[in-house]
């Protein structure tokens, strides 16, 4: 028996018997029990996606499985890098997660409910990639749904907004599942078939109508998934208020399927399409990461511009993905190669920092039982290692040498940069506006964890909460060391990726070509005589690091030193209420996007009751709402609640009423045959 069937099987049988245990065992021995078999669920599923990144390929059907068509499932090497990238994170998420629940109550993530779903959502994380079906895929997709469903409000005894959150993830994934269901069905009907292979061989004999129908309903499903806007209003609600090893699963894990599910359908079974699929696409990655970023520089709950970073580093990948539809459209393979390929690897560094950066935001949010940046500070010294571990994250989000975000951007901008020998107004005009969005995006990344890092840890405590802070548990850190090692690793030798991602590349028929490969210690880029060597470029900053410290140090030790109190004008010691916070960081950043953003503020003047010319009480309010939100979605739910409300006068309690009903549905419905027939 290979290893992936092997390793499937294994990985199905550890999550059913976790689901079992979360049910049947005592609080005490639930968490480690079902995080021992939720970490094994990982190992498994990454075990085969090694495999399949190594050349191994496994296909199989169960026709009593599913009802009719019965479960077709297949591993290739793109599917192996998902199942890799979510085992290696699952194992991580799931050693945290039993320091992370212990120090719980029996309700929220320590709950039966929450334990027993947990092993079946890593399962679902893994197996997803494997469906080589529609129904499969569909049936899988579904379990993922609502198993990520019922973890979202796990702590919704402890705060009401837990329940806004899950009722806003509920109708947006089930959204995207009709929508999904809409697309394949009339893709399987066009082909003749529903599985995978019948798709391939028969998206030739569909109409390009058609085609494109099928390319935009999928991509706004799996768009929606991944968080991109404008379909991105569940993303900022949901990941903050899960708990946080659940937030660091789907932000780590879960989004990325959207990424393959993208990337299987419109490369792989449409078998690409024009041109105009892929700049619809690179237009979303681009508002995305803008928009994405921007929210994210703005927010003061640190969980919250976690959630919204991920709409950015989706929105990057999602320019890579479009940038190689693009070129595969002009037929310049060699640069839809290496776009496609900076895309899986930034998903794959994304998962690295993210899931950490997660996991470190749930160890201060444990400690203090605070999210606001305001009212948090001095946790450098109070939590070092956590500290040090959240910056190790955040240089890989801003994509900074030596952090592991840096790689795979700059190998996105060089497949945009060199694509500009590609003939075409279109291309004359996108691909600049993308290297500049993603340079935009950079720069405001920087800010944004600047203030994160500097504001949360750095600067002194501004609550009893973040003074009385402790480092997180031993497992905790455990878990967060395993990513931090999965972060370095990335940054210094991503060369040990490239023939992964040169296979993964081939699986959706595009030639690898060795476009990212070159041993562990160096990335080269054969197609356009381009060469990266992480690890030189961290040595020589650290070099200069030492450096820029250690001289200053020798010089003023030459120097005779005099200790003695300076003068203050007066003012004494300064005070917490003395440094930036959050908000004031982001203020000057605002004041730019002032016109993108449109911030609201209130001013409530309270005079006092005997004069109206003494003020009691002056009370500011200042907030900067989602513009995408405030202006889509709440008039749309406005239309739907006034359509509610108007309904409900169908309903006036007259059976004769009721018959006319369904004797009109009865004609309406004949009359569409008819026409049909």
């Amino acid at each position: 028996m290979s290893v992936i069937p092997a390793a499937l099987a294994t990985a199905t049988g550890l999550g059913g018997a976790g689901a079992l245990a979360g049910i049947v065992l005592p609080y005490r021995s639930r968490i480690p029990v079902v995080g021992a078999l939720t970490a094994g669920v990982g190992v498994s599923g990454g075990a085969a996606g090694v495999a399949a990144l190594g050349g191994s390929h496994w296909a199989a059907a169960f026709p009593g499985l599913l009802p009719l068509a019965g479960a077709h499932l297949a591993v290739d090497a793109l599917a192996g890098l998902f199942m890799a990238v979510a085992g290696a994170v699952v194992v991580a998420v799931a050693v945290y997660g039993i320091g992370y629940a212990a120090g719980h109550s029996a309700h929220g993530l320590g709950s039966r409910t929450a334990q027993a779903v947990l092993p079946l959502f890593a399962l679902t994380l893994v197996l997803v990639p494997v469906a080589a079906s529609v129904s499969t895929f569909l049936v899988l997709w579904e379990l993922m749904a609502l198993a990520s469903l019922l973890l979202v409000p796990a702590e919704h005894r402890e705060r009401a907004s837990v329940r806004q959150a899950g009722v806003w993830y509920a109708v947006m994934t089930h959204l995207g599942l009709v929508l999904l269901l809409a697309g394949f069905t009339l893709l399987a009907a066009q082909a003749g078939g529903e599985t995978f292979a019948a798709l391939r061989a028969g998206a030739h004999t569909v109409s390009p109508t058609v085609r494109g129908l099928v390319f935009v309903l999928v991509a706004a499903a799996f768009t929606s998934k991944a968080g991109a806007v404008p379909l991105h209003a569940w993303l900022p609600r949901a990941h903050p208020e899960a708990p946080s090893p659940v937030s660091a699963l789907m932000s780590a894990a879960m989004v990325n399927l959207g990424i393959y599910g993208l990337v299987r359908t419109g490369l792989d079974l449409l078998g690409g399409g024009p041109a105009w699929w892929w700049l619809g696409l690179m237009a979303v990655g681009g508002a995305s990461a803008v928009y994405g970023i921007l929210q994210a520089a703005m927010a003061s709950d640190l969980k919250r511009l976690l959630a919204y970073s991920t709409s950015e580093n989706m929105g990057l990948v999602l320019i890579g993905v479009g940038a190689s539809g693009l070129f595969a459209a002009y037929g310049v393979r060699p640069l839809a190669t290496l776009a496609l390929a900076a895309a899986l690897l930034h998903v794959v560094n994304h998962s690295a920092f993210k899931a950490l950066l997660f996991c470190a935001a749930g160890s201060v949010l444990r400690a203090t039982g605070l999210r606001d940046l305001d009212r948090l500070g001095g946790l450098r010294a109070r939590m070092p290692a956590t500290a040090g571990m959240f910056a190790l994250a955040a240089l890989g989000a801003v994509a900074l040498p030596p952090g592991n975000g840096f790689v795979s951007e700059w190998l996105l901008l060089q497949s945009l940069i060199h694509g500009l020998q590609v003939p075409g107004v279109a291309v004359a005009v996108v691909l600049p506006l993308s290297v500049a969005l993603i340079a935009l995006s950079a720069g405001i990344a920087a800010a944004a964890f600047v203030k994160a890092l500097g504001v949360g840890f750095f600067a002194r405590p501004r609550s009893e909460e973040a003074a009385g802070a402790k480092e997180a548990p031993t497992l905790m850190l455990v878990g967060m060391a395993l990513l931090a090692t999965a972060c370095a690793a990335l940054a210094l030798v991503p060369g040990l990726l490239g023939e992964g991602l040169d296979r993964a590349v081939d699986a959706v028929g595009l030639p690898g070509g060795g476009a990212v490969s070159g041993g562990g210690l160096k990335v080269r880029i054969t197609d356009v005589s381009a060469s990266l060597a992480p690890l030189w470029v961290a040595a020589a900053l650290t070099a200069a690091l030492m450096l820029a410290v250690g001289l200053p140090r020798l010089y003023g030790r030459r120097r005779r030193r005099t200790n003695a109190r300076l003068w203050d004008c007066g003012g004494g010691a300064p005070t917490p209420r003395m440094a930036y916070t959050a908000t004031s960081f982001a203020e000057p950043l605002q004041r730019v996007f002032d016109d993108v953003l449109a911030p609201e503020q209130d001013i409530n003047v309270t005079p006092v009751r005997e004069s109206a010319y003494l003020v009691e009480r002056v009370r500011f309010q200042h907030r900067v709402p989602d513009r995408i939100e405030h202006r889509l979605y709440e008039p749309l739910l406005r239309a739907l609640a006034g359509a509610g409300q108007a309904a409900r006068r169908l309903a006036g309690g007259s059976v004769h009423l009721y018959l006319g009903y369904g004797f009109v549905g009865l004609v309406v419905l004949l009359l569409i045959l008819a026409v049909g027939w």
